[in-house]
């Protein structure tokens, strides 16, 4: 899929990936004007990662699911989720905000043959994120509600709060699921162990003090 399109543009300190849930609290003039055009015509946004000196070139849009809360001084408060992976092309300095001729892209399509290794992947990662969410709380339940998909399964872990930001923004701009899935599986077993030991740790300090034998 290589569609070129104009859209704004929000550099922001995070990375935001498809299906990916994010509040956000919208309080610069430009931002207000950018969020309440985006409402009016029903349009997206794009979000990329912005570290404080420059900004990625890869990013997300982000559709507005729902206004929050609107603040008398024109100040919101709305809820988003990811939706198309971009690249920008060209930036557009023509408005208070950003713009950006951006071409959409996708994962390429798997061989037939690696579709039952991406399928036990998938199961594995569903299974890591079930384990992991009662610590973390990020998912909302109906995430888990449907059949474990590899791609959706792979942006799913990726979104996840124990990933370094560089780490999401790797995931962001993979185009093999099976590669994204492998990796993100494989770093949150390592997140899973890190968390458990965590809580093990937790309870101890609020315990005797004693280390249990199996820790």
């Amino acid at each position: 899929m290589h569609i070129q399109i104009t859209i704004p543009i929000f550099p922001l300190g995070l990375v935001l990936l498809p299906e990916m849930s994010l509040p956000l609290h919208i309080f610069e003039e430009r931002y207000k004007l950018m969020i309440n055009t985006c409402i009016e015509h029903h349009k997206e946004f794009g979000i990329v990662y912005f570290s404080g000196k420059q900004f990625e070139t890869i990013g997300c849009t982000a559709r507005i699911e729902t206004i929050l809360k609107r603040y008398d001084d024109g100040r919101l408060d709305i809820m988003t989720c990811g939706v198309n992976r971009f690249a920008i092309k060209e930036l557009i300095d023509e408005k208070p905000y950003l713009q950006a001729k951006v071409d959409y892209f996708d994962d390429r399509t798997e061989a037939e043959t690696d579709r039952e290794t991406l399928q036990k992947l998938a199961d594995r990662g569903f299974q890591l994120l079930q384990k992991i969410n009662p610590m973390t709380q990020q998912y909302k339940e109906d995430q888990f509600s449907n059949q474990p998909d590899g791609k959706l399964v792979s942006f799913l872990i990726a979104a996840c709060d124990g990933f370094r930001l560089q780490e999401k923004q790797r995931f962001l701009e993979m185009t093999s699921t099976a590669k994204r899935l492998s990796k993100a599986v494989e770093a949150l077993e390592t997140l899973f162990e890190r968390l458990t030991i965590t809580r093990k740790i937790e309870r101890i300090i609020g315990g005797n003090g004693h280390l249990p034998k199996s820790l």
